[in-house]
Formats: C-alpha cells, structure tokens, sequence
C-alpha cells in the first residue's frame, strides 16, 4: 500500500515540475523531438483527446516531425488538405538548397510550405497549450527549439439561428452563437468601417476564456474604455463559462435589484449600440453579448422600435411603460384601497368586490400574496419543462388554479384579475432582467401597501425612484437623459422621434464626435411640373 502511494507522489512530483514558470529553463522547447511529445503528453495527462502525429519530412535530408491537435476542436479536412498533404509532398524538394539550419528549416515551411493564413511561432510548452486546447495545430521539429501554431480552428458548433428570447414582427432573425469569431462576424456585417476595432483577452486561471471588447474608435468614450479594461484586469478567478460571470464581476451596484449591465443575442441590436458609442464584451461560449454603459430606458426600447414608423414606435413604447406601473404596482393598490381606502372606489363596484370577499378567510395581503406566488411557481416550471408541454402545462394549471381556487372560496375573482393582468404586464417588457426587477419589486411593495395602505406606496415609490436616481454604469447616469434632463436626447425615451431628427448620439455616452450624419428633412413634393 506504501508503494503505490509513494509512486503516486513521485508522478504528482514530476508533472509540477513539467508546469514550471515561465521564466525558468524547463519551460522552453527542447530539441530533442521525443522528450518534447513526452513532456506534452505529461501536461496533458496523456488525453486521448490529443492526438499526436508522427511523421518525416523529405527536405536535403529526412527530418522528423509531429503535430499535435485536440480531437473535436479543429477541422481535420483541413488539416488533411493544407498541412498533411503539403508537408508530405516531394514537390519542394528543389527549393530547400538555402536551407543550413533548423530553423531555417522552419521559416521554410512557414513561408514556401504550409498553405495557412494564421502561422505564429512558439517557444515554449506554456506558449503552446493554450492554443492546442483551444483548437489550434501545434507543429515541432526534430532539432529545432521553436515551434509553429497554425490556426486550424473548426469542429462543430450550433450555426446561427432564429433568436428566440427577443422575438420581433419586423426586423433581422439570426442571433449570436457560442462560437467568438461567428460573433464578431456577424457585428462587422453590419458596421463596416476601419473604425469598429476589437481587443481580445483570456480571464480564467483554467478556463483561459476568450473575452472581447469591440467598439468604434472615435465615438467611443475613452474614460469608459479605459475603466473597462481595468474592471476586467481585476477579474481573478479561476473559470469563465458565461457572460453571467463577467456581467456580476464589473457592475457597478452589488446590491441593486436593477441591471447596470445591458446585454443583448441579437446581432443588430449590439451594433445599435455600439453606434451610440457604447461598449460590447463578447465572451467565447455563450451567445449573450455584453454592453455597457446601460440606461434604464435601454431595457424598454426593443429593436423593432427602430423599424417601425415613429408614431407606432411611440404608441408601443407608451404602452410599455404602463405595463411597468401595473406590473409593479396593481396588487399593492388593490391591496391598499380595499383594506384602508374603500371610500375611492364607486358604491356599485365597492358593493361587488365586498359580496365577492364574503366568502373568503384570508386578508387582501395574504390572498395576493398566494396568488401571486402560485403564479410565479407556474411560470418557473413552465420555463423549466420541455417545450412541448412547458406552455400547456403554465396556461391549464393557471386556469385550473385560478378557477379552483375562487370556487373553493379562497381568493375573490378581482384578485385573480388583478393578478393576471399583473402577469401579462411583466410579459410586454423585451429585457428580461428589468422583468425580474420588477417582479422582485412587487412584493415588498404589497407589503408595504398592506402596512400603511397609499402612503407606504408613495413612500416606496419615492424611495425607488431616489435609488434609481443615485445609480451609475461605468460614470454614467442611469436615469438619463430624465436625469439629468438632458432635452436633445429625450427625443428617444418616452417617444421617438422620426428617423430624419436623431441627429446626435447620447449626450453623456458618447462625447467624442456625438454629431450623426445630417440627415435632412424629406420635403413634399410640389403639384405640377415647374
């Protein structure tokens, strides 16, 4: 029992030792080409996932090579078509007479041979792995203490498809995938200029996570950018698996029910934004897209918005903003003016609603508050089960309860009404993150409308109000332009102005060249030829 444990600790031993720093000798390529594959192969655990090339190359004389790539994470067809076939062949054989060392042997192959856009040399074990388990073909020599990643990056990912968490009537369909550079593709389909620029970093210990940073330079805030890049230099953790992850570690507020960071999976959407000088973070796995700094009336507008005429535009957006103030507040006033202020309501709908609670045990508090946890309950599991009986099941069991449960004599019909119209309230908001806010809202509000009837709902209002006024994104106001009141760029909060008037960018985003194109006003045409 001692011998395996001993020989345990001696094989822990030496894989350390294979990790050593970077700046330490171990570290670099050998130029032995076997001890070079042993030590990969001991980095890697010997992962059957890593398949590892053996093979000659007929240059002046026969050199020994190997490749190294991760089984899933490359395009092997390529790898056949561009790297195999054209080291193997006998055709270069004539041009390799100013080859005199192995190295010149290398910058042969990488400037006569490999037929691969994306070749960089490596020098080191460490240099190497990131990119052999990130997708990329690592080659080596017998002799030769460098090596060449050659970008074969491929394998399968999902393609882009239909968005389905921001649906529109009129407007683009595909949305972002979890591939980086699909991403990044789809962004500069759209913004075609030199001036869209894209900075790439890795943040996770282990994970190694691809995060970008795309905006256009010239519109973009340089004093956001530069605290962008500080919040992300800060991360230290050992994994990035979601956006999710960089969306917590850079917000501003902690603590706040409202979401400082605005994020997006349509590609049309990003590139809006990116437009009005703001940021994108892109991160390698997940098709949501980051951007900040984000405004409270960032999550109301919809992309459809913008490609609609402006009086319908306006008309829909008023709506949502209504649905706010239901969704928010509608069972907190049922419950204060049934329990403190029935004086308000009219004789005949005061005398129905007291025969409707006639029957019923519980107070207005206690009665919503089931509801409105059964309701909640219901759209959770709807959510979590599978799509083909996750709407059916939602939209009966919230028949059947609802209707049970007024039958039985344990809730009045309004408040099944009240709170049905809070749901679908909930529902017309297109940022799911601010839906949540104001579904967490909702409950202490009814508390506090049950405690001290319409007073304790100004008060919570004022106090909400008072927290939105007092957060930022990245230095940004999160109110405005409300506030600050900023009037040229009211022209998109509660309404929106034609097209031909959104003549500048965000006052307080963008303060470099916040001048769009001049667009001028279409003038109707004159009757008659003159």
């Amino acid at each position: 029992m001692n011998f395996f444990k001993k020989k345990k600790k001696e094989k822990k031993i030496s894989f350390e030792q294979a990790q050593t720093d970077k700046g330490n000798h171990t570290d670099l390529l050998l130029k032995d080409l076997n001890k070079n594959i042993e030590n990969i192969k001991l980095l890697v655990g010997n992962s059957s996932d890593i398949v590892v090339r053996e093979f000659q190359i007929d240059l002046p004389q026969s050199i020994k090579a190997c490749i190294f790539y991760t089984d899933g994470l490359v395009d092997t067809n390529s790898i056949q078509n561009f790297i195999m076939e054209s080291l193997l062949s006998s055709d270069h054989a004539e041009k390799t007479r100013t080859i005199t060392s192995k190295h010149d042997v290398l910058s042969f192959l990488k400037e006569h041979i490999l037929k691969v856009g994306d070749i960089q040399e490596v020098t080191s074990f460490r240099s190497l792995l990131t990119p052999l388990l990130s997708g990329d073909v690592i080659l080596l020599l017998d002799g030769c203490t460098q090596g060449l990643k050659i970008g074969m990056r491929g394998g399968k990912d999902r393609g882009v498809t239909e968005v389905t968490t921001e649906t529109v009537v009129r407007g683009p369909k595909e949305g972002f995938t979890e591939n980086l550079r699909t991403n990044t593709a789809l962004i500069r389909r759209r913004i075609k200029t030199p001036k869209l620029w894209l900075e790439t970093k890795k943040i996770g210990k282990e994970t190694q996570t691809d995060v970008g940073i795309m905006y256009i330079n010239g519109i973009v805030n340089d004093e956001v950018l530069k605290e962008v890049h500080e919040r992300l230099d800060r991360i230290d953790i050992d994994g990035i698996l979601e956006s999710g992850y960089i969306e917590e570690m850079i917000q501003d507020e902690t603590y706040s029910p409202f979401p400082t960071v605005y994020y997006s999976e349509r590609p049309d959407v990003i590139a809006a934004e990116l437009l009005e000088g703001k940021i994108a973070i892109l991160v390698d796995g997940t098709p949501i897209v980051l951007v900040v700094p984000a405004l409270f009336v960032s999550f109301i507008q919809s992309p459809e918005d913008y490609y609609q005429r402006a009086d319908i535009s306006t008309m829909i957006r008023l709506v949502r903003f209504l649905s706010i103030f239901i969704a928010l507040l509608a069972p907190s006033l049922y419950i204060a003016i049934t329990t403190f202020h029935a004086e308000m309501l009219p004789t005949g709908l005061l005398i129905s609603l007291a025969a409707q609670r006639e029957g019923v045990p519980f107070p207005a508090f206690i009665e919503a508050l089931m509801m409105e946890t059964a309701f909640e309950i219901l759209r959770e599991a709807g959510l979590r089960m599978p799509k083909a009986i996750g709407s059916a099941i939602s939209i009966v069991g919230t028949l059947v309860i609802g209707t049970a449960a007024v039958e039985a004599g344990i809730v009045s019909a309004a408040m099944v009404i009240v709170v049905a119209m809070t749901a679908i309230s909930s529902f017309v908001l297109p940022a799911f993150t601010l839906s949540m806010s104001i579904r967490m809202l909702r409950f202490p509000m009814m508390v506090l409308a049950a405690s001290f009837g319409l007073f304790g709902i100004f008060v919570g209002f004022i106090a909400l109000v008072l927290h939105l006024c007092t957060l930022r994104s990245f230095g940004v106001p999160y109110m405005s332009p409300m506030g600050p009141h900023i009037r040229e760029d009211m022209k998109d909060t509660f309404f929106r102005v034609p097209r031909w008037a959104m003549v500048s960018r965000p006052r307080l985003i963008s303060q470099r060249n916040n001048r769009r194109e001049n667009v001028q006003a279409p003038k109707p045409q004159k009757e008659g030829n003159e």
